[in-house]
């Protein structure tokens, strides 16, 4: 559980710092937008992302580094989605994860997966 616990220490500590940066990053050069906008872009991205693996499981030539492109357009467009609507998302991930390890830990104590 120590690992856990550090994991979640690390998430906490690195994302808000992160998130920070990016949010003074994206005030400087970007346009406002309100929380909607990124909502619906962070969708947007995550529709690409999936189009990909969709043409990989047909099958169908994918670049890795499209993958890697797609992935980071999600990244970005969560973070200004979070920083838009005041979400610290080390604290929401965290947390998350804390109640995703309470679930896991009950269905282990009955042998099940989680």
């Amino acid at each position: 559980m120590e690992s856990f616990d550090s994991m979640i220490n690390l998430i906490n500590e690195s994302l808000q710092k992160i998130q920070e940066k990016f949010d003074i990053y994206q005030k400087e050069f970007f346009t406002q937008r309100p929380p909607e906008f990124f909502c619906l872009e962070l969708n947007g991205e995550a529709g690409e992302l999936a189009n990909a693996e969709n043409k990989k499981l047909k099958g169908k030539p994918v670049a890795d580094e499209l993958f890697a492109d797609e992935a980071a357009d999600v990244l970005i467009a969560l973070m200004n989605y979070s920083n838009a609507r005041k979400i610290d998302l080390g604290k929401a991930v965290s947390d998350k994860l804390k109640k995703i390890e309470i679930k896991r830990q009950e269905l282990a104590e009955k042998g099940e997966a989680y």
